[in-house]
């Protein structure tokens, strides 16, 4: 069995390198921060013009055609450039919901839209800090009406529609996806600070606002399911910081001299950054699984998607921490870039739930597995 990317999966990270490192250096990510914008428009508008947004989705919904292991390779991308765009929660969670869950009409209407960038969508899950599961739930869609209140929404203020988890009925498992149109009346998005400000997070409220319920409205399993294959992309994004915060800090570390030496020869920096390769070669091999996984449909997503998520998130702090003290004082200043890949690796961290959730899901997974 090959993990390994094809050789014109290869060449197309290649090109995607190219495009992101003339388009997007860490300026980028810093302007946004230091602004009152959600994104990038630009650099969102010529993404969208390659393509990148309908990854895959069908070409009879106006998508590229691909698949999921030549998403992967975006994501890592992405990653890379920490680039300043809703792509995560547009494509990993909005696109993918309507993918899995979304009836013909629906997929007729919203894919297109999507996957050529003319509307940006978004995933809202987490009420309280405390969301978990099912019971957490608390937002409720009856007769089409929509109510609730949803925080910490990644790219909130950008995205014109949002894929919504509420509850359908008075179960435990009573529980589904809604798409709503954020333009429209009983809508209120707040903007709420984050660690990340290169990434607008809202607080959403809903009151009677016209949404529809995605699908057959499957029930938790399918908000799961969703989440898996989100946790799966976003391992890639996860990778791609990983890797460059060890490029940076290995740069630095043999130009930077001390004591007539370059920092690099000292044990203390060798185990650091030696501890960071380890991390990230075992994300890398965890998320090319789930890529794997996802890709072929196999019923081993759920262990592979949540494996690929912790050893990511793990690697990702790791990796954009060691960066900044690899860096010493100066990598503590706002002028310096260290903390942009920071920020962005505690925020990707928390967006789809924190590793400790997804260290109880694998074992609760392989639990089940091996008991059957």
């Amino acid at each position: 069995m090959d993990f390994d990317f094809s050789d014109d999966q290869k060449e197309m990270r290649a090109q995607a390198r190219r495009f992101l490192e003339e388009n997007c250096p860490p300026a980028k990510a810093r302007a946004v921060m230091e602004s009152d914008a959600t994104h990038d428009a630009t650099l969102w508008k010529k993404i969208a013009d390659l393509g990148w947004l309908g990854t895959a989705v069908p070409e009879a919904h106006g998508g590229v055609g691909l698949g999921h292991e030549e998403l992967c390779v975006l994501a890592e991308e992405i990653g890379r450039a920490i680039a300043p765009v809703p792509f995560n929660s547009s494509v990993y969670l909005a696109t993918e919901a309507l993918l899995i869950a979304g009836s013909e009409a629906q997929k007729a209407e919203w894919l297109p839209k999507l996957a050529s960038g003319a509307l940006i969508g978004t995933f809202a899950l987490a009420e309280k800090a405390a969301d978990a599961g099912p019971e957490g739930v608390q937002a409720s869609l009856t007769g089409g009406a929509l109510s609730g209140r949803k925080v910490a929404v990644a790219d909130g203020v950008a995205a014109d529609i949002a894929i919504v988890v509420a509850r359908t009925g008075p179960g435990a498992e009573d529980v589904g996806l809604a798409l709503v149109d954020l333009r429209a009346q009983g809508v209120e998005r707040a903007p709420a600070d984050s660690i990340d400000p290169s990434r607008s997070f809202a607080t959403l409220t809903f009151d009677g606002a016209a949404a529809e319920a995605l699908g057959d409205g499957a029930g938790w399993s399918v908000v799961e399911h969703l989440l898996d294959r989100a946790a799966a992309l976003t391992a890639f994004e996860q990778v791609g910081l990983s890797d460059v915060c060890l490029d940076m800090a290995k740069e630095y570390a043999l130009t930077r001299y001390a004591f007539g030496r370059p920092i690099g020869s000292f044990q203390a920096i060798k185990h650091k950054l030696a501890d960071v390769y380890v991390a990230n070669e075992l994300a890398r091999s965890n998320a090319y699984y789930g890529a794997w996984a996802l890709s072929s449909g196999s019923s081993e997503l759920a262990e592979a998607a949540a494996g690929a998520r912790v050893s990511a998130t793990e690697a990702a702090f790791l990796a954009s921490k060691e960066n900044i003290q690899t860096h010493g004082g100066m990598g503590y200043t706002w002028e310096g870039d260290c903390h942009l890949y920071y920020r962005r690796a505690k925020a990707l961290s928390l967006q789809l739930g924190a590793a400790r959730v997804w260290k109880e899901k694998l074992i609760r997974r392989l639990e089940r597995k091996n008991a059957a």
